[in-house]
């Protein structure tokens, strides 16, 4: 059976994905930089409250996927956090200069996360070989990739997604990026196990005071006035489809 992964950006959303019939989530912060690592407050509440397996992020910035010494030591550091702390699994990503897979590094990586379930995030979408990155993350024991296909979506990927799946059952590929109920069966049909998606909505602020003259953001565009959170809804449709499809 198809397992439905959902991308939470807070303790509230993470248990409303749970209460809508997520399978897993990846638990991030930051939705407009693409999900960097969640505070420890955050991490704690979640472990918690929440009893579906959480898989948190490892990322310490936005951007690219390559690290300076600094940032990596304190990838490391939280992978040790998020293993202490009892979580069943990570997402991360690691690139070189040259956009293959860190190996030096991802290795060092696996080893601090000892037995934990490692996911191989959209960082293999910035590959400049998929196939070899495949095989690299299947040396290294990576437990799945979540991938578009290198593509902006994954309806848009699902050839090389299709490409992917045909070279081994493992690094499991769960296809990311525009997943929704409407493109749902693309995928199943496809043969892909397991789907990621947001089930993402912008709501309102409650703030009634407002200062119109005064941002707390460098993008002058920003609406700091929203909020990213889970739709409920929109993970209970997409939970009944996965639930109610049979391979033919």
């Amino acid at each position: 059976m198809a397992l439905l992964e959902v991308c939470c950006y807070s303790m509230e959303c993470a248990r409303e994905a749970q209460n809508r019939g997520a399978d897993r989530i990846e638990l991030c912060a930051a939705p407009l930089e693409g999900g960097l690592t969640p505070s420890l407050g955050v991490l704690k509440s979640v472990r918690a409250q929440v009893t579906i397996p959480v898989h948190p992020i490892i990322r310490p910035r936005g951007g690219d996927f390559c690290y300076t010494d600094g940032e990596f030591a304190a990838m490391l550091e939280d992978v040790r956090t998020v293993r202490e702390l009892g979580f069943p699994g990570l997402v991360i990503g690691i690139l070189d200069p040259q956009g293959n897979v860190d190996m030096p590094r991802m290795r060092q990586v696996m080893e601090a996360a000892g037995n934990l379930d490692v996911t191989f995030h959209r960082a293999f979408d910035m590959c400049a070989d998929a196939g070899q990155a495949f095989d690299n993350l299947a040396e290294l024991g990576v437990a799945r990739v979540l991938t578009s296909g290198q593509q902006p979506s994954a309806e848009k990927g699902l050839s090389l997604l299709r490409e992917l799946i045909a070279k081994g059952d493992a690094p499991i590929i769960m296809a990311g990026a525009g997943v929704r109920a409407n493109n749902l069966a693309l995928f199943l049909e496809a043969g892909i196990s397991e789907l990621h998606s947001s089930a993402g909505q912008w709501i309102p602020s409650v703030m009634e005071y407002r200062n119109p003259g005064l941002s707390m953001s460098t993008d002058p565009t920003a609406d700091e006035y929203s909020r990213y959170a889970v739709n409920g809804e929109s993970v209970a449709e997409m939970k009944a489809i996965v639930d109610r499809y049979r391979p033919q």
